[in-house]
């Protein structure tokens, strides 16, 4: 129970922030004709992202007084830096520390979970626009989901 634990205190933040009505929220599902070891390890490691995700041009991991960090390099040259903020055997939390992206407070949950002989990711996100309506601030989420879930799944069909 002790390595859910990080979920289980996310997901009721997740839900306290929406009952509260200060944050928006973006979840992203795509069934996969995978196995969820497979997607998983493809997907699983924090730096990852810069395998299957086309906004990612370069991925470093840092380890921090607070924390392990990856910092993401756009192809555009934007940088995005992300403290991590723990596992669970199939999926990771984090935060967004420093970003270009019309966002505040953001944190997200990033999951493959097993369905038979297919596999289920779920990416999820609550966070506040910062210096855009609510509106273009879920749109940019949004579309960083559906282009990092689309080439996924891309991906896995060439292996």
């Amino acid at each position: 129970m002790l390595k859910y634990a990080p979920v289980i205190l996310f997901l009721y933040l997740l839900n306290q922030a929406a009952y509260a009505g200060q944050t928006l929220q973006v979840t992203k599902t795509m069934k996969l004709e995978t196995s969820s070891e497979i997607v998983w390890d493809y997907v699983g490691d924090f730096c990852a992202i810069k395998e299957w995700h086309p906004a990612v041009a370069k991925c470093d991991i840092t380890e921090e007084d607070n924390g392990k960090f990856r910092t993401l390099t756009l192809q555009d040259g934007a940088i995005i830096k992300e403290k991590h903020g723990g596992n669970n055997p199939t999926g990771y939390m984090y935060s967004i520390t420093e970003s270009p992206l019309p966002v505040k407070n953001y944190n997200a949950l990033f999951e493959v979970d097993s369905n038979g002989d297919h596999s289920v990711i779920t990416w999820t996100a609550t966070f506040l626009a910062k210096d855009k309506p609510d509106n273009e601030a879920k749109e940019v989420i949004s579309g960083i989901f559906d282009a990092g879930l689309a080439s996924i799944k891309e991906n896995l069909k060439q292996k």
